[in-house]
């Protein structure tokens, strides 16, 4: 059997036109499917030899001829490259038959490509999220050993990208820690829909052999089989899913990006990238640009096209299989490389930042980021809280008039504006205190964040468990 020889011919009595014959190629790209369609075949194979439909002669030429397809697949490029296939399907078929001979014709006995391509194609996402998981670990760990060597560094907070109110930088660290472990918890949950046998349903209303599903499934470590055959080998929300887990890591390392890309800016300076990872400007000798953070930034509208392209693609199917699904393989593959190219990267740029410590720290400390503080100062001296909101407005336009701080304001003229207003003010009124009093569970006080990395360190030591 020739590779360039297809699968379906019997029924055709001319040879397809050659645009479209490359147009309806697919190997090219699911390539990528050629392992777990071996590891897939063979657990196929032995369905078949236990329900009695091939011989353990065959079983084991075919078991044999599958091992050497891959061997040499892994071990010669040029196996592959110079391959004349319709798809990785029609590959592993036709180099199995020119190995071993007619028994090779025996293996696809009961199985469409319907149910070939979405086990393979399972197979293949469950280990893209198995190895997502620990890029994102590795991205997360980043993210503590920043946060940990500068653990005492304070930066201002913000909302709407106004200074707010003085943060650690650790606590700054662990915010997208959190978000990361959202991401992990996604693709866990979205690995146990993705870990469903298809295998059985053949083209759409399952194979009337004997074939033992729950073995199959057993054998290539599925959690269970599908329930209804032309679900099985229509469904894509699979995909759907993975895609939607990884336009969200990319959501958020692309807001990581964007904090990096501003606090390395002159007018924050608080952050200065590695040579490294940055690069200069063909014209200006002084630039020291951010690409890494920038492409991160912009490879996020990719993964996000790819979700929205297999969402408009399935919309309209109707049951079951339709070529139109073909499409998910590229908006995957190139889903996955993306992210996990993005994850690599964010976490080589975290290692390779140093911090301006007095640059960040001398930015906490201005804007006015204690006025809420004094509010609660007042808050303590038992005025309402609304009305004491409003009188720390009042404070503040007055120290905007005087070009000061409100640490710079002198006892008097803080109790212009309340009698309740004491020497005792001005301790409340410290970058420190400021700090210190955030002690509630996820806040930014220094205790409150050192328990929190210990906490960090012991949850993502127990998600490689």
């Amino acid at each position: 059997m020739s590779e360039g020889k297809k699968l379906w011919g019997g029924r055709f009595k001319e040879s397809a036109d050659t645009r479209f014959a490359a147009f309806n190629n697919s190997f090219r790209f699911d390539v990528r499917l050629l392992e777990v369609d071996v590891e897939a075949s063979r657990a196929y194979c032995r369905a078949l030899l236990n329900a009695g439909v091939i011989s353990s002669e065959d079983a084991t030429s075919i078991l044999e001829g599958l091992g050497t397809i891959l061997q040499q697949a892994q071990s010669d490029p040029a196996y592959l490259l110079d391959a004349n296939a319709e798809d990785v399907h029609s590959f592993v078929e036709a180099r199995l038959v020119n190995l071993i001979g007619d028994a090779g014709k025996k293996l696809h006995t009961g199985r469409s490509r319907n149910d070939q391509v979405a086990t393979d194609f399972r197979l293949w996402v469950r280990n893209a999220i198995d190895s997502l998981q620990e890029q994102l670990r590795d991205t997360q760990r980043a993210l503590l050993d920043f946060a940990q060597t500068n653990r005492s560094i304070v930066i201002p907070g913000y909302t709407h990208l106004q200074r707010a109110q003085p943060v650690l930088l650790a606590h700054w660290c662990l915010g997208y820690f959190e978000m990361l472990r959202r991401d992990a918890e996604r693709l866990r949950e979205a690995r146990s829909r993705v870990n469903v046998l298809p295998l059985g349903s053949a083209a759409l209303a399952g194979t009337s052999l004997n074939i033992d599903r729950e073995a199959v499934a057993r054998e290539l470590g599925f959690e269970s089989i599908s329930r209804n055959s032309l679900d099985a080998v229509s469904d894509r929300d699979f995909v759907v899913e993975f895609l939607t887990a990884c336009s969200l890591v990319m959501m958020h390392l692309s807001r990581l990006a964007e904090d990096i890309i501003l606090y390395c800016t002159t007018e924050f300076g608080f952050f200065e990238l590695g040579d490294a990872i940055a690069t200069g400007s063909s014209l200006m000798p002084q630039k020291k640009n951010p690409d890494s953070m920038e492409l991160v930034r912009g490879k996020t509208g990719r993964v996000f096209g790819h979700l929205h392209a297999m969402l408009t693609t399935m919309k309209g199917l109707p049951l079951a299989y339709n070529k139109d699904m073909q499409e998910d393989k590229e908006a995957v593959f190139d889903g996955f490389d993306t992210v996990t190219d993005c994850l690599q990267i964010s976490a080589t740029v975290l290692r390779n930042i140093s911090v301006n410590v007095d640059r960040a720290r001398a930015a906490a400390a201005i804007g006015y980021m204690n006025a809420t503080e004094l509010a609660d100062y007042l808050v303590g001296k038992g005025i309402p809280f609304r009305e004491a909101h409003e009188v720390v407005g009042k404070i503040v336009m007055y120290a905007l008039e005087q070009h000061k701080e409100l640490g710079e304001l002198k006892l008097e003229e803080l109790a212009r504006f309340s009698d309740q207003i004491s020497n005792d003010v001005f301790d409340s009124l410290t970058v420190s205190q400021t700090l210190n009093a955030k002690s509630v569970s996820g806040g930014t006080a220094p205790g409150t964040v050192e328990q929190a990395l210990i906490e960090a360190r012991i949850i993502l030591s127990g998600s490689q468990e």
